[in-house]
This record gives structure tokens, C-alpha cells and sequence, in this order.
């Protein structure tokens, strides 16, 4: 077998759908299209399995039974050609006309029914891939040509970069303007004194427990400071406590006080008597 006929038997499956229906359609009466409404249930003639299959250029639609895969009838889809080989209806996305073919010359149209919308859609998808790929092989063959010429890769001798003898470089380095202007005078910019900034203190927050004021430490033996303030200490306590007993006494004074109060008038005898025992 030559490579073309091994080509021509490769085959590849764009979809496979369990199930759809073939109907006997009536011829059209009009140049505007096919339209399923007008379709009877009677005219349903077969159903089973479709695939749709890219043979190099060439797409075929197979209906074939479920149970044995006999073929029932083919439509061969050429490059080009899709619109005079499927064609969807006007009233309908599940429904398209088919031009089935016997493979002598003779053909026939035939409706085409999914039971399901997206099966309808993958099935229109299909097709635009097989289109797409037939187009891409012919862009590759057209483009051999350019492809080969591309292909080949120009190599040229390493350019030598190197400096030759007696040869420099000058390089123009520009200066930092004085003054400590920074970016203004870089920039072209012109002012008075640039301020230095202060440098900000931190007020660090205490440690924990530095707000406990330990005590101070003793003061040193025979300190004459120390010696001044205990003798004024043991004086203020001395003069503390002679008030202290002069208020105790005055108190005393006062209750003696009691025995010189004018007795009540007329007053019974338990209450004289009281009075007298005080």
C-alpha cells in the first residue's frame, strides 16, 4: 500500500451521538429553506447512531445501526462545500437537512433530528474543526516553501568586540553640585538654606515595675545632717505628746463642770436623788 492510500485510510472521530432520527422530507418550495414544522412524525423513517469522522480532507456524517454498525446512509462534507451538504432548517437548532450520497452519482436530501440541543451544537462544532484543521494543513503546504528558507539558520563570524591597541574610551562622568543642596540642586532647583532637621528624641515608656520607689539608703554614722533631722523629729514627737495630754486634761476639766449645772424645777424625788447621788 502506498502512502497515499495509507493516508486516505486514516481516519479520525469528531463525535459520536446514540441516537437521532431520519425523516423523509417533502421537496422544497422555496428558495428560503428547510423548515422541520412541516415534517410529519410519520415521515420518520430511522434512527441510530451518528458519527462524524475527518478522513484527510474530507468530512463524512455515518448513520449507522446501534446494534450491528451496518452503514445506513453517508453524507460526504468537501472542503468548501458544508452549505450545499448540511444545512440547518429555519425554525429549528435540533434539525438539519443532509445530501446523502450512494457513492455512483446519485443522491437525496434527508431530515436530520437530535434529541437534545447541545448535541445539535457539539455536532455544528464538529464540523468547524474539521474545517479548521483542513485549512491549516493547506496553509503548511502553501508554506513549505517560506517555511524551508526560514528553517535555515544564517551564521554569521562573532563579531570581535575587543578594544585594539592604542584605542580608548571617554567617558563623561557629570560632577555632584557643592553645597549640600542634595536633589534640589540636581534638579535644577534653587532655594535658600536647606534646614537640617533636629533629631527626634524617643520617649521610651518606663520598665515594668519602675514605678515602685525603692527607699533610700541609711545615711551614713555621725552624718551632722542626719543627727539635725532626728533631733528635730524626736522634738516634734515630744511636743505632740505634752498637747496630747493637755487635751486629755481640758477634757477632764470639762466634765468637773457638770457638778455646778442649776438642778431642774420641780423635779420628783428619784430624779433629786439621782442628782444628789452624781
Amino acid at each position: 500500500m502506498s502512502l497515499e492510500e495509507e493516508d486516505e485510510g486514516f481516519e479520525h472521530t469528531l463525535l459520536v451521538v446514540r441516537e437521532v432520527a431520519v425523516y423523509k422530507i417533502p421537496p422544497r418550495t422555496t428558495s428560503g429553506g428547510y423548515k422541520c414544522g412541516e415534517w410529519l412524525q410519520s415521515d420518520k423513517i430511522w434512527s441510530g447512531r451518528l458519527r462524524v469522522i475527518s478522513r484527510k480532507d474530507r468530512c463524512e456524517i455515518r448513520l449507522e445501526e446501534p446494534n450491528s454498525g451496518d452503514l445506513f446512509a453517508a453524507c460526504f462534507v468537501f472542503p468548501g462545500q458544508r452549505e450545499g451538504s448540511v444545512e440547518p432548517v429555519l425554525d429549528s437548532s435540533r434539525y438539519f437537512v443532509l445530501k446523502i450520497e450512494d457513492g455512483q452519482g446519485k443522491h437525496a436530501f434527508i431530515g436530520l433530528g437530535f434529541n437534545e440541543r447541545n448535541e445539535a451544537f457539539d455536532f455544528n462544532v464538529a464540523l468547524s474543526d474539521h474545517e479548521k484543521y483542513v485549512r491549516r494543513e493547506n496553509d503548511k503546504e502553501s508554506g513549505n516553501s517560506d517555511d524551508a528558507e526560514d528553517s535555515q539558520i544564517d551564521i554569521h563570524p562573532a563579531v570581535n568586540h575587543r578594544l585594539k591597541a592604542g584605542e580608548t574610551i571617554r567617558i563623561n562622568v557629570k560632577h555632584k553640585a557643592a553645597g549640600g543642596a542634595g536633589m534640589l540642586s540636581a534638579a535644577g532647583l534653587t532655594g535658600g538654606h536647606v534646614a537640617t532637621p533636629k533629631p527626634k528624641v524617643l520617649n521610651l515608656a518606663p520598665p515594668p515595675g519602675a514605678a515602685k520607689i525603692r527607699s533610700a539608703l541609711p545615711p551614713p554614722p555621725n552624718d551632722p545632717v542626719a543627727v539635725r533631722i532626728a533631733s528635730t523629729i524626736t522634738g516634734s514627737s515630744v511636743k505632740g505628746t505634752n498637747e496630747d495630754a493637755k487635751h486629755s486634761t481640758d477634757s477632764l476639766s470639762d466634765l468637773s463642770q457638770l457638778q455646778n449645772l442649776p438642778k431642774p424645777a420641780n423635779s420628783g424625788s428619784t430624779a433629786a436623788s439621782g442628782w444628789a447621788a452624781f
